[in-house]
């Protein structure tokens, strides 16, 4: 959809168009149902998130003046609602760290997925997502909401500016701290546990002949 259907369709949705708004909504589910689940960490926390999101741009489409993209502008409703949420549950998250990220938008586990791989770099590869998915949900909550827009939403940084509503100079200056964060915690359970145990299992039980 280029922009200019796009802006017809908020036109019309802002006119009470409904049509036009579920056209938007199947524009962007993916989307917001990616955000809301790297924010939340489990799929019935972002199913429910995204469907509050909706809700809210629907009702708040008058106040939509187009000074930022409808794109920008829906990302910063789902991170207004993930934010209000988790914050009255008093920042304890409800993790699935366990859980494939299975969604086709952002989808973490592309990041190292191989068609070629065989058992030992299959289990290699979900041991390092699964260690990269605890590493960022542990994250203070700045550093880890700007890493999840930027590097597995792969917003600009200026629409990250737009949701965030900080300036350009933190958008950078935050996601340069948050990286070294992530990096950081990245290095410090590398180094409390073995990194490829269940791969190493495996290697062990096939020079042995054994059976897994």
């Amino acid at each position: 959809m280029n922009s200019s259907d796009e802006s017809r369709l908020v036109e019309r949705a802002r006119a009470g168009d409904v049509a036009a708004f579920e056209a938007l909504i199947s524009q962007y589910e993916k989307r917001v149902y990616g955000l809301a689940y790297r924010l939340t960490g489990n799929h019935e926390d972002a199913s429910d998130m995204a469907q509050e999101a909706f809700v809210r741009a629907y009702t708040s489409l008058a106040e939509f003046r187009g000074d930022s993209s409808f794109s920008t502008w829906l990302h910063r409703i789902v991170y207004n609602a993930c934010r209000d949420e988790l914050r009255r549950r008093q920042r304890q998250r409800v993790s699935s760290l366990d859980e494939p990220m299975d969604k086709d938008d952002g989808e973490l586990a592309r990041q190292w997925a191989d068609p070629a791989d065989g058992p030992e770099q299959a289990l290699e590869r979900r041991e390092l997502q699964r260690l990269v998915r605890e590493a960022v949900l542990d994250l203070d909550e700045d550093h880890r909401d700007i890493l999840i827009l930027r590097d597995f939403q792969d917003l600009t940084y200026e629409q990250i500016r737009d949701v965030l509503g900080v300036s350009l100079g933190t958008v950078k200056s935050r996601l340069n701290r948050a990286r070294a964060a992530l990096k950081e915690a990245l290095r410090s359970r590398l180094a409390d546990r073995e990194l490829f145990a269940p791969a190493a299992v495996y290697r062990a039980r096939r020079r042995r002949g054994g059976e897994l």
